[in-house]
């Protein structure tokens, strides 16, 4: 790990940590290393720009008597700029305590600080007053255009998908709403999640989904696999890497490297057998209490996919896998029961939710005993479970 990524773990940490942590933080860091940080992510969270005249915003960033500005450049249709301070004529000045910003960022969605930064309109009038009323109006287009990457806003993932240009909602697919329910409870958490397969087609490098994960999981780091290097989408929070889902070994190596996972999904090929593989090698390299997601089930019942034709899908399937994986999950009510230790999906599959073409395996302690072996037909006669044999 570089100096920079165990910075950047260490700060998405201290949105749940005290004040005497966030400043063990700042001391160890020190301010202007924080301060990049947070402002790479401020960069990512704002929303698109809308005012057309050139706004410059200072956002001022203090530690005790410490102080870091900030200047940023906004404007519709181009990219929000981190300009020098020099020369930049500044409308409006955001000041903030730093561990405030941390909280706000890399806290929990919930988080409400009244007060926790000053709004302070500077005294910079327009060279000509018939501007002023322009002026105004794009100076507080931009403070919200600001403001709006300073915060962890509700998020509706079906709109999030559209806004990233994912295909998991309203294209080929219905997936976030099932997303958005599964996904909930980890949302405030650092989760590290891996999507197997970047997508990008024509050049193109793809990461929809990567974008419209990082921006979801807000404490999170996302990782993202595929075929062909795709390097050139690595932001803070979010890594492509390289590799082929059908070697498990090269799977393997990587969950050593990058795991353990709270979430992997499977949007790769969607070749029958390379989700299986994918699951062996990567499954158990999920937390306990995480989930492992495969996609686009559909597959199992088209043959040029290695999947089988007609109503029921064969063994080697994608389908065929979460079959078994309910039969692992009830190993212990088997009669008779199995041989010797339970195997990995037998001890660890905790629960197996299957949507139309999508499925979410929960990883956990499949703990619960099962039926007692005394339990004959006489006994269930008894407890009224079945009726006697006729006579």
């Amino acid at each position: 790990m570089t100096t920079d990524s165990a910075l950047l773990r260490r700060v998405v940490r201290s949105g749940t940590a005290s004040d005497a942590e966030i400043a063990g933080l700042l001391k160890d860091a020190g301010l202007d290393a924080v301060v990049r940080v947070l402002v790479d992510e401020v960069l990512f969270r704002c929303d698109e720009p809308v005012n057309t005249t050139p706004v410059d915003l200072a956002l001022d960033l203090t530690h005790g008597s410490e102080r870091q500005r900030v200047v940023f450049r906004i404007v519709r249709d181009r990219p929000i700029e981190v300009v020098d301070a020099e020369g930049a004529v500044i409308r409006r000045e955001l000041r903030m305590d730093v561990a405030d910003l941390v909280r706000r960022l890399f806290g929990r969605a919930d988080h409400r600080r009244a007060g926790d930064f000053h709004d302070i309109f500077l005294p910079t009038r327009p060279e000509r007053l018939a501007d002023l009323p322009d002026v105004l109006a794009a100076t507080s287009q931009a403070s919200g255009t600001l403001l709006s990457g300073c915060t962890v806003p509700a998020v509706d993932l079906g709109a999030l998908s559209v806004a990233y240009g994912s295909d998991k909602w309203a294209s080929f697919h219905w997936y976030t709403a099932h997303y958005q329910k599964e996904f909930a409870p980890y949302r405030d958490e650092p989760v590290r999640l891996l999507e197997i397969g970047i997508g990008g087609f024509d050049g193109q490098l793809g990461g929809s989904s990567l974008r419209m994960w990082k921006r979801y999981f807000h404490r999170g780091a996302v990782f993202g696999l595929d075929l062909f290097d795709k390097s050139a989408l690595d932001q803070p929070r979010l890594t492509a890497l390289t590799g082929d889902q059908g070697d498990a070994g090269a799977l393997a190596a990587l969950a050593e490297e990058h795991g353990p996972f709270d979430i992997v999904i499977d949007d790769g090929s969607h070749e029958n057998e390379h989700v299986r593989i994918s699951f062996e090698a990567l499954f158990p390299y999920v937390r306990r209490g995480g989930l492992y997601v495969i996609e686009d089930l559909q597959t199992s019942y088209f043959p040029r996919f290695g999947g089988t034709a007609g109503g029921v899908a064969g063994p080697g399937t994608s389908v065929g896998l979460l079959k078994s994986l309910l039969d692992d999950l009830h190993y212990q009510e088997q009669d008779p029961k199995p041989d010797g230790p339970p195997t990995v999906t037998q001890d660890t599959v905790a629960g197996v939710r299957v949507y139309r073409n999508i499925a979410f395996i929960e990883k956990g302690v499949n703990g619960e005993n099962g039926i007692p072996g005394w339990m004959d037909d006489e006994a269930w006669v008894a407890l009224g479970a079945i009726p006697p044999a006729a006579d």
